[in-house]
């Protein structure tokens, strides 16, 4: 595949990818966004087609299989200092494992340092849901969240490109 380099970018980034866990993923159009600023090649991911940009750095992978086939290929695809969007914690532990950076789609960058503790959150919560509690999920996605989320992939990528090089 031809990427079309835009006007007044730099070539493209091809050393590194942004990996989307696209069902469900609200900022979507965010990613877009940054991926064309910095030319840097997104590939979402999902168990169904969905609508995407026509666009050379742009692509749509449609897993079949079981419940967990798109998690199964991105964390047996992404590479170190790639990049994954998602707000599974598990997807997200697997693929810190093999060196990715991850972010949530409110911004928050989750590593190995912290991990644990995201993932023994959330753990309590489906513990506490499974007792009748109410109120443990995620907060609704706000205006704020979304320039976190920008603010934050800014600054991941600008440290996956320097490790690339």
């Amino acid at each position: 595949m031809d990427f079309i380099v835009v006007p007044g970018m730099d070539p493209l980034n091809s050393e590194l990818v942004i990996y989307v866990d696209a069902d469900g993923c609200a900022v979507k159009e965010e990613v877009y966004k940054l991926a064309r600023r910095h030319q840097i090649k997104v590939i979402l991911v999902a168990n169904q087609y969905l609508n995407v940009p026509f666009e050379p750095i742009i692509e749509m992978k449609v897993v079949s299989g079981g419940f967990d086939a798109a998690d199964d290929w991105i964390a047996e695809n992404i590479e170190r200092s790639d990049i994954l969007i998602t707000s599974d914690l598990l997807l997200a532990d697997r693929c810190i494992q093999r060196g990715a950076r991850v972010v949530g789609p409110k911004g928050r960058e989750l590593d190995s340092e912290n991990i644990g503790s995201a993932l023994a959150i959330r753990n309590l919560n489906s513990h506490l849901r499974d007792l009748g509690h109410k109120n443990t999920g995620p907060k609704a996605m706000e205006k704020e969240n979304r320039s976190q989320f920008l603010s934050t992939m800014d600054h991941v990528i600008h440290r996956c490109l320097r490790e690339k090089k």
